[in-house]
């Protein structure tokens, strides 16, 4: 019979923390701390009404370590972070130092070179760093990569368009997701998942150009082994076709594999369940399986702007979208 273990969390106060406290409830698994400078988390009680929570990041601390030196019953196992993405690797070291794997959302860290001081520590500490890939877990895109692997590159590469709209509010870019230093800019925030399974189908990334690079709206190609995709990703709700907009959407989500719509964003809301459930098990993804993705979009953020020419997503050649799935 497996014995449930603790766990704490930081950012309690954050979307996405409720998809972890889920997937700690769903596991058999119990939170007994949590942290964040904004006390807005009453969606706590939902889940775990006895969890400690701290204000203070400092005082988060001392209670882990108390925790730990109470034993194995008391301690904390794992860490799930779920803070601002330039925390993260603070708080990854956090969970290390006070004896506890650590679950953390993406990206892992914004700099690629960071990766190899988390990989040095993780041996140090002797626990493990997992990162929250759930794309990975979606049925329709592990069916995609079974297909591909099945058939090979025989035929070159094929062709992805990637299309990800999503609206979001002033607020955003006056926020932290709006300096590039703490969120590792638009790339980083909607198109790291994307860019990680698609080398997770394709084959690690080989080429980048960048046609489009503003505040809320970023675009260009990427060469995997695989595949060529041209990407679009915006927060802008002018940019939402009218097939969303008619229907109230604030979504625009579509992948195209040589034409053939690829649904990935529907129905598949307990993705967070199967990424706990599969590292519990002994699996997870780590450090290396992270670092393709944050070095694609390293150098995308850092690869001069060109012209789009006849590769250029759809939407830089003032083409309509068509076929896609909200």
């Amino acid at each position: 019979m497996t014995t449930s273990k603790n766990f704490a969390l930081v950012g309690a106060a954050g979307f996405v923390a409720a998809r972890h406290m889920r997937a700690i409830r769903d596991t058999g698994n119990k939170l007994v701390a949590t942290v964040d400078p904004h006390d807005n988390v009453g969606v706590i009680d939902s889940y775990f009404p006895d969890a400690r929570f701290f204000t203070q990041i400092e005082r988060f601390d001392r209670h882990l370590e108390k925790l730990r030196r109470k034993g194995e019953e008391e301690r904390v196992h794992y860490l799930s972070v779920c803070s601002p993405n330039y925390l993260h690797d603070a708080h990854v070291r956090l969970a290390l130092r006070t004896g506890a794997h650590a679950i953390c959302e993406k990206p892992l860290v914004i700099n690629p070179w960071n990766l190899d001081q988390l990989t040095e520590l993780e041996a140090e500490h002797d626990t493990r760093i997992y990162t929250v890939l759930q794309l990975r877990m979606n049925p329709n895109l592990i069916a995609l990569r079974e297909r591909i692997l099945a058939e090979g590159n025989s035929g070159g590469r094929r062709e992805i368009e990637l299309t990800y709209i999503t609206r979001r509010g002033s607020w955003y870019l006056v926020s932290w997701k709006g300096d590039q230093a703490k969120s590792g800019g638009l790339a980083m925030n909607l198109g790291v998942h994307f860019f990680d399974v698609l080398g997770w189908i394709f084959g690690p990334a080989e080429d980048a150009q960048l046609h489009l690079d503003e505040p809320q709206r970023m675009a260009g190609v990427v060469l995997f082994p695989g595949a060529r995709v041209r990407w679009y990703l915006s927060c802008s709700g002018d940019d939402l076709p009218p097939a969303a907009t008619e229907k109230g959407l604030t979504a625009w989500r579509t992948m195209r594999v040589d034409g053939e719509e690829i649904e990935f964003s529907g129905n598949f809301t307990d993705l967070h369940t199967r990424v706990y459930e599969d590292l519990l098990a002994g699996g997870g993804y780590g450090i290396e399986d992270a670092r393709p993705s944050i070095e694609l979009i390293y150098k995308i953020r850092n690869t001069p702007l060109t012209a789009p020419g006849d590769d250029a997503h759809p939407l830089l050649k003032g083409e309509a979208l068509g076929g896609a799935k909200s």
